[in-house]
This record gives C-alpha cells, sequence and structure tokens, in this order.
C-alpha cells in the first residue's frame, strides 16, 4: 500500500475517480505547452558549440544494430528530432516491436520520449538529462527508452498526449509517457527538468521513484494502467447526432468574441498563438452575414501579428506563437503549416477588405517558403529551429551597435525610430527577466506616424527602411543559421500546396501556381507507394512510413484548391481518387467521421478520431470541406452524405466549445448553404474566358466552387469527373457561366456582370453587396 500511495501521489492527478471528459481531450494543447508552463528557474548554460556532424549514410549503414561505442540505434533513423539524440548515452530506441519485446523479456516499463526538432525545451530536456550521463545510467537501469518523433507519428502522439490531457489536464512537448511493455500508460508529463524545483519533481527523483513502484506495487501500476485504458476507449466511443448548424456557428463567434484582445488582437492572454483558422472563420461569417465585428476582430488580429515580433522584418515568415499578449516576443521557429494556414488568412483578409496590406503579407510569406523552406525537389521542408547556436533566438536579435556597424549612424537611427529598436534592447532572457541589449524588431507605430516624426515623406521613409532591411538581411545571412528540418511531410505539403495555389488565384501570380504544381507533382509521384497509398514522410532520397487522414485530407485539399487555380482536370481526378482511398480505409462505418490510422495500419491502445481544431485543422475538418467541395464538383451526393455523417459524428463535442472547432464549422457552413456552383465554358486561354475567371476570382466568395469545360474535345476531360457539365456549353462561341445555388441553376450568361448578380456581387464595386465596409486601417500608414 505504501508503494500504492506514492506512485498515486507522483500522479499530476490520481485517478481513482476521474471521469472522461471530451472537453478534456479537446484542451488548447498548443495553446499551453510545456514550452510556457515550466518554472524550472534558470535553463542551463546554453551551448557554445555546434552540433558535431553525423556521420555520413555510408558509415551509418556500417555502425551495428545498436550503434555502436558513439552512438545508440537512433542513428540508423532518418527523423531529424531522433538524429539529434543519436549521440545521447541514453539507450534510445525508435519505436517498434524491438523496444517492446525486450521490455517485456526484462520485465522492465518504458520511458517513452516524444518532441520535435524544433521544439525549444525539448532541447532543453536533452541537455539537461538525456545528454547527462547520471540521468542516463538511471533511465538506462529502470526503463526501456523510447523517442519517438511526434511530426511523423501523429497516432502515436495523439493516443499519448490525450493521457497526458486526461491525467493532468494539460499538455505540451516534451511529451514524458510511461508504459507498460503491453504499451499501456500509468504516468504522463511533459518537461521534467534533471532535479526536482518548485514542486515538480526532477528525473534523477522520478525515476527511481517509478522504477521502486513498478517492483514494488504491480497490482497498484497495472491498475492506474487499466483505468487509463479505459477512459481513452470512452474518449472514442460516440454515435451520429444532429448536424452542427448555425447555433453552433453563431456561439462559436460569441466565444471567441469573449475571448478576444481588443488591445492587441488575438484571442486570450500570453502565450498567443495565430490560431488562423478561426481568423478565417470570422471572415467567412463577415461574407455570410456582413458582421462587421467579426472582421474587426480579424484585421486587428492581422495587423497586430504582422507588426509585432512574431513576424520576421527581415526575411518574413511567422514565428511560432508570441510568448506575450502583444505579439511582441515570440517563440522562434518557423512551422511550415504557421506559414500555409496563415497565408490563407491573409489571402481571405484582401479579398474581403481590399487592403494590398493583406496581399503583401501573404506575399512575403511566400517569399520566404519559396527561398528557405522549399527542396531542390519542389517538395517543402517542415520547420526551421528557434535556437541558433544553443540560444533562443540568437538569430534573429539586434543590437544598437550591431546596427550602426552594419547601416551607419544615420540609417540606423532611422531604422531603430521605425522598428522600436533601442540601446538597452526590447528582450529579456526568459529565465532571468534582465535585458541584454538585444533588440526584436517590431511597429510599434504606423510608418505613417513615424513618417511625420522623421520629416520624411511615407514613400521615402519606406524606400530607406527597404534599403537597410536589405543590408540587414544580407549581414544576417552570415550568421549561425538555426537548424532546418528538412523532411518533407505529406500533410504539409498539401497545406503549402493550398495556399500558394489560393495566392496564384488571388494575387493573379503565375509563379505561385507552378511552386504549388510542382510539389504536388512531387507527392503524387514519390510519396505514394506502388498500390497509390500515400506514404507520409521524405527525407534524404527516401520515401516511408504509412500516412494518416491528416494526409490524405490535407493533399486532397491542395490539389483541389490547385485545380481551381490551373483548372487542369488531373488534380481533380487525384483529389477524388486520394478522397476514395481515404474512405475505403480511415472512415468510421459506425458512428461516422474519420479514424487518425488506416483500417490495415499498426494497432495502438485505441484508433483515434481526433476532430479538435489546433495549431493545424484536424483531419476530420478538412475531410468534411474536402466531401461538401467534392460534392459540388462532381454532382455526385455521396460525397456529402458522408460529409454529413463527419459533421453529425461530432455534435456532442462541439458544441461544448465551439470556438475550438472552427474548421469544421466552415465545412458546415459550406454544407448548409447557400452556397454557388460555378461553370465556366469556353476557349481556355480566351480573352472573354479569362476575363470571366478573373471576375469570379476578384471578389471574396468562399461559398463557392468553380469548374471549367473546355470548348475542346468532345467530350472535354471534366465531363468524365463532373457529368453534370455535359451540357454546359459555350454559348454562340462566346465564354459562358452557369451559376448554380442550392441545386437550382440561372440561365446561362455570357455577361460577366449579370454572372456576378447571380452571385450577390455588385461589379461596380467588385465585392459581395452584404458585407460590410470598415474605416480604412492600414498596416503601415
Amino acid at each position: 500500500m505504501k508503494h500504492r500511495l506514492h506512485l498515486l501521489a507522483l500522479l499530476p492527478l490520481a485517478l481513482a475517480g476521474v471521469r472522461c471528459s471530451d472537453e478534456a481531450v479537446a484542451g488548447d494543447v498548443e495553446e499551453r505547452p510545456a514550452e510556457t508552463l515550466t518554472t524550472t528557474g534558470a535553463e542551463p548554460e546554453p551551448e557554445t558549440h555546434m552540433r558535431t556532424p553525423l556521420p555520413s549514410r555510408e558509415e551509418i549503414e556500417q555502425l551495428p544494430a545498436d550503434g555502436g561505442d558513439e552512438f545508440n540505434r537512433l542513428i540508423h533513423e532518418s527523423s531529424p528530432y531522433l538524429l539529434q539524440h543519436a549521440r545521447n548515452p541514453v539507450d534510445w530506441y525508435p519505436w517498434g516491436d524491438e523496444a517492446f519485446e525486450r521490455a517485456r523479456a526484462e520485465d522492465r516499463p518504458v520511458f517513452l520520449s516524444i518532441g520535435y526538432s524544433t521544439c525549444h525545451w525539448c532541447h532543453v530536456m536533452e541537455r539537461e538529462s538525456f545528454e547527462d550521463t547520471e540521468v542516463a545510467a538511471l533511465l538506462n537501469e529502470y526503463f526501456v527508452a523510447i523517442k519517438v518523433d511526434r511530426e511523423e507519428r501523429p497516432d502515436i502522439d495523439a493516443v499519448y498526449m490525450a493521457v497526458a490531457q486526461v491525467t493532468t489536464g494539460s499538455g505540451g512537448w516534451p511529451l514524458t509517457v510511461l508504459l507498460t511493455p503491453d504499451r499501456e500508460a500509468f504516468f504522463a508529463g511533459t518537461y521534467f527538468p534533471k532535479h526536482g524545483v518548485y514542486g515538480r519533481p526532477g528525473m534523477v527523483e522520478l525515476i527511481p521513484a517509478l522504477g521502486r513502484a513498478w517492483a514494488g506495487d504491480r497490482d497498484g501500476v497495472m491498475e492506474s494502467a487499466d483505468k487509463i485504458t479505459g477512459i481513452l476507449q470512452q474518449m472514442n466511443e460516440g454515435g451520429a447526432g444532429a448536424p452542427l448548424g448555425a447555433e453552433q456557428r453563431d456561439a462559436a463567434a460569441r466565444g471567441l468574441a469573449r475571448a478576444f484582445d481588443p488591445t492587441f488582437g488575438g484571442f486570450g492572454s500570453a502565450p498567443k498563438f495565430p490560431s488562423p483558422h478561426q481568423l478565417s472563420f470570422l471572415l467567412w461569417r463577415y461574407a455570410r452575414t456582413g458582421d462587421a465585428e467579426a472582421l474587426r476582430m480579424v484585421e486587428t488580429t492581422l495587423t497586430g501579428m504582422r507588426r509585432g515580433g512574431l513576424f520576421d522584418h527581415l526575411g518574413h515568415g511567422f514565428h511560432r506563437y508570441s510568448t506575450d499578449s502583444r505579439w511582441l516576443v515570440p517563440h522562434f521557429e518557423k512551422m511550415l503549416y504557421d506559414q500555409a494556414m496563415l497565408a490563407l488568412a491573409y489571402l481571405d483578409a484582401h479579398q474581403a477588405t481590399g487592403k494590398a496590406e493583406y496581399a503583401a503579407t501573404a506575399g512575403e510569406i511566400f517569399t520566404y517558403v519559396l527561398r528557405d523552406m522549399t527542396s531542390p525537389e519542389g517538395a517543402f521542408y517542415s520547420a526551421e529551429d528557434a535556437d541558433s547556436e544553443g540560444v533562443e533566438g540568437l538569430f534573429y536579435l539586434w543590437t544598437d551597435v550591431e546596427l550602426r556597424e552594419v547601416l551607419g549612424d544615420d540609417e540606423a537611427a532611422l531604422f531603430a525610430a521605425a522598428y522600436a529598436v533601442v540601446e538597452r534592447g526590447n528582450f529579456a532572457e526568459e529565465a532571468t527577466g534582465q535585458r541584454t541589449g538585444h533588440n526584436i524588431l517590431h511597429l510599434e507605430r504606423p510608418l505613417v506616424e513615424v513618417a511625420a516624426r522623421q520629416g520624411l515623406a511615407v514613400d521615402e521613409l519606406e524606400r530607406r527602411l527597404a534599403l537597410s532591411r536589405g543590408k540587414l538581411l544580407e549581414h544576417r545571412g552570415g550568421r549561425v543559421r538555426p537548424l532546418l528540418d528538412d523532411k518533407v511531410l505529406t500533410d504539409w505539403n498539401g497545406l503549402m500546396i493550398a495556399a500558394l495555389a489560393r495566392g496564384s488565384v488571388v494575387l493573379g501570380e503565375a509563379r505561385y501556381a507552378d511552386a504549388a504544381r510542382r510539389a504536388a507533382d512531387f507527392a503524387l509521384s514519390t510519396l505514394r507507394d506502388d498500390e497509390g497509398r500515400l506514404l507520409k514522410r521524405y527525407r534524404d532520397g527516401q520515401a516511408g512510413l504509412p500516412a494518416h487522414l491528416d494526409d490524405y485530407a490535407f493533399l486532397s485539399w491542395g490539389l483541389l484548391e490547385l485545380y481551381e487555380a490551373t483548372f487542369e482536370e488531373r488534380y481533380l481526378a487525384e483529389a477524388i481518387a486520394l478522397t476514395d482511398r481515404m474512405l475505403a480505409h480511415f472512415a468510421d462505418g459506425e458512428d461516422g467521421g474519420f479514424y487518425l490510422t488506416a483500417d490495415d495500419g499498426e494497432p495502438l491502445l485505441v484508433r483515434t478520431r481526433e476532430v479538435y481544431d489546433g495549431a493545424v485543422p484536424s483531419g476530420n475538418s478538412v475531410a468534411a470541406m474536402n466531401l461538401v467541395r467534392l460534392g459540388r464538383f462532381t454532382g455526385n451526393p455521396d460525397y456529402e452524405r458522408v460529409a454529413d455523417g463527419v459533421l453529425r459524428a461530432f455534435t456532442d463535442t462541439v458544441q461544448r466549445a465551439p470556438q475550438h472547432f472552427t474548421q469544421l464549422l466552415m465545412a458546415s457552413d459550406m454544407a448548409a448553404g447557400p452556397s454557388f456552383e460555378v461553370v465556366v465554358a469556353g476557349e481556355r486561354g480566351a480573352a472573354d474566358t479569362g476575363a470571366m475567371i478573373e471576375a469570379l476570382r476578384a471578389p471574396f466568395l468562399p461559398h463557392k466552387v468553380v469548374l471549367f469545360r473546355d470548348a475542346a474535345g468532345d467530350p472535354p476531360a471534366i465531363v468524365e469527373l463532373a457529368p453534370f457539365t455535359e451540357a454546359q456549353r459555350s454559348q454562340d462561341g462566346r465564354a459562358t457561366a452557369y451559376v448554380c445555388r442550392a441545386h437550382a441553376c440561372e440561365a446561362p450568361t455570357t455577361d460577366v456582370d449579370v454572372m456576378l448578380a447571380s452571385l450577390g456581387v455588385d461589379s461596380a464595386r467588385g465585392r459581395d453587396q452584404n458585407a460590410g465596409v470598415l474605416p480604412e486601417g492600414p498596416l503601415n500608414r
């Protein structure tokens, strides 16, 4: 009994009496990460050295399976995160049967550590504990240790993150979970320091205590494991409810309004996350209802993020999140999915308002991604680290002295006035709170105010600042860059393909469609096996790992956007084929919705259905939208019936906190309508066809799909994919629009103004007649 009490005291929440709660599962992992919750005092001294380069592939192939004297088993893996730990003295295993068989044979529990390559506190825990010989010796004595990259294995992460949320009320990375040899969890937490501090147990105390509990009170451990497993199983049970509707969408808008920060934008207080799908949801609401308050929340947030330190004002792109409420001090990592989702939000805002600054920001994001995050094959890398030379943010910070050295006194003074650079610095060390003289570049006030104070015309100020930014960017290029996580993930590439394709439509830039096309072609040719099933990851010339729901849903999203950008029927055909495979292998035929893992995938404790829209939208949310759109693209009602099942499957979960499911609610809005299906029939490349298509692309009309029926070919390729277009031909050899709404079609027209009027657009204004208009609030002027 003594051991059982001790074990439960170590558990953050005694499991006796714990009840399953969907809200706990939908808790904000991304909004409350381990990185921001720790109160462990001073961090370890930063590394002053670069990581020792790993051997070549040929040299690695000569190493024994256990890595030999210098390495552990992770040296044979492809994940940059696992390779970061390949020199640890911990006897790490990758996830797999070998580790669990050893644990069973030696009657030892498993120490599971989950993280990702650009996670700052994962680096801290590695330096403090996993590189420490004392901690490593304890881990090797009491446990079989497994390291998992959450970006490669979101299925494993989803299961054990749910354990952390149920048992502690929160979660984050690094994620630390103790398992039985049968993979059942009996303890979970996030970051643990080497030694206990401020009530948080340290590794040197925790490891022996849990090891003794395993040896001395096996019944108590197994009782805890059984209870946790039972809770996980209950969480994935459920049945279809009423369809999601206007009630839940209205409640989501009210929830976001309650959490809105009217001064700086965003939702909640520190730490503050971009949550771009919430912004897109509000823009959809604005387009639907003319809700000016929804638009105000979006504009305040987009402006605050772009002016703040969250944005990289030299190299462009956005950092992960802000540690404060002002968007000033970011967590400096850059994630591909953030760039994609934020680009989509800024593009939506540009269309909804006509303001050039939002279009410019989307273009800047694309500049960063195409310059720094694109592989030679045209695919997109995953992330850039927050740390450089072992110090978070060092690559991005500037001192007043550095500015003068690079720019000269006069231009440095002007630049400092614009970007709030001060001699004592505006950046404080996280551990001590002391200012270091370093500055985060940000715009405290609009440039029109800066110009007035400096006695300059705004255009002249912008010209000089642009020259200075170029010089500083070139100088920064000589610094040690943060680690690039160069693996290519299918799902995140799908998001970036969607963003670039949409960017080509909204901004009229063919090069964005070209970049999206290259990435899509790479994914379709390289990230698929011989049977046409998707693979999860590509790195160093090799593709592998079974794909998950998000890979199918996100890549299909990208292909649908690419079809509307190029009207190349092959992308619509591939989206249909991937969706059909998703239906075959991931659908929950009993309760609706989709599982994260395929029906023939690796069995885990539970087969989860994810619906929470966090840093990225859930696979179920994106799949639902794809299915609604495919129903409209193809005229096949089966897709919309499946979408309805997805929307019904999660009603009980969504209505508890609708603002956390905004991507799913956009799908419900598209499904409920009214929405439009538009077919343009004409000669590809003809002037009148181009004019009609451009007129469709100018206003913000998110509730529509557009198909193109080429006058060439009999029948043209689109007819096979969308048979209803057979009868929709061009009239008198001229480009002709067929506009349908709520399964009823207007008469065909060759007049662009008549077409737009059918869509509720005043052609003179070039925007939705029902949308409200706010006063100008430019970003920099």
